[in-house]
């Protein structure tokens, strides 16, 4: 079992990674191996709704985001996170996440993220983590994925690492939130020996209000 952990912030080894190395640490003692996958600091722009991932299989795009999703094919879980700016996620963060679901869910090749678990961290100096937290989780339900939670709300706090690591609370949050994923994990594998398969997918049906 392998969780994949996105690192959406512009410093690969900041606040963000802190607290998602914190998860990955705990996970790696469940015996969940992890990943983190750092979305760079180049631009990311966002999709222009061209839909040609439905026939290319991919987006249109050659960027971190291809890279991205041909993994994420490959694993059994993620961890998305991201610093606050402005109350919201990173724009490059944004844009990736927008891209990387949507060609996911259009492509022929099948679906990335479909029905498997995840997550989101978020790191901010004092304020904007709901809001972000939020933002995460809109993606997760859209595309039929287990939220996965934690004893109180993913959220660290410091302007650096070295504060993030003296947020006991946050800090304790994220373990928990490890050990959670790792237990459902762990469900998931057992459910699949025992002859359990994921509900099935109905063709999706749009409807326009007019």
């Amino acid at each position: 079992m392998k969780v994949l952990l996105v690192n959406g912030s512009p410093h690969e080894k900041g606040c963000t990674y802190t607290a998602l190395s914190e998860v990955a640490k705990t996970l790696n003692e469940e015996g969940i191996e992890t990943e983190i996958y750092w979305i760079g600091t180049k631009p990311i722009g966002g999709c222009i709704a061209c839909k040609s991932c439905s026939t290319k299989g991919k987006c249109v795009f050659e960027d971190t985001v291809n890279p991205f999703v041909e993994k994420a094919e490959n694993v059994d879980a993620f961890v998305f996170g991201s610093p606050v700016h402005y109350a919201g996620m990173a724009g490059n963060m944004k844009g990736f996440m927008d891209r990387a679901f949507y060609s996911s869910s259009m492509a022929k090749r099948g679906k990335a993220f479909l029905h498997k678990p995840a997550a989101s961290v978020i790191s901010a100096r004092r304020a904007g983590t709901t809001a972000t937290y939020d933002e995460f989780n809109k993606y997760f339900g859209i595309t039929q994925m287990p939220i996965i939670s934690s004893r109180y709300w993913n959220m660290v706090h410091g302007t650096n690492p070295e504060e993030v690591m003296k947020d006991e609370e946050g800090m304790q949050a994220m373990r928990i939130l490890a050990r959670n994923m790792a237990y459902y994990l762990k469900c998931i594998e057992a459910g699949k020996k025992s002859g359990i398969e994921m509900p099935e997918t109905e063709k999706t049906i749009f409807t326009n209000f007019i």
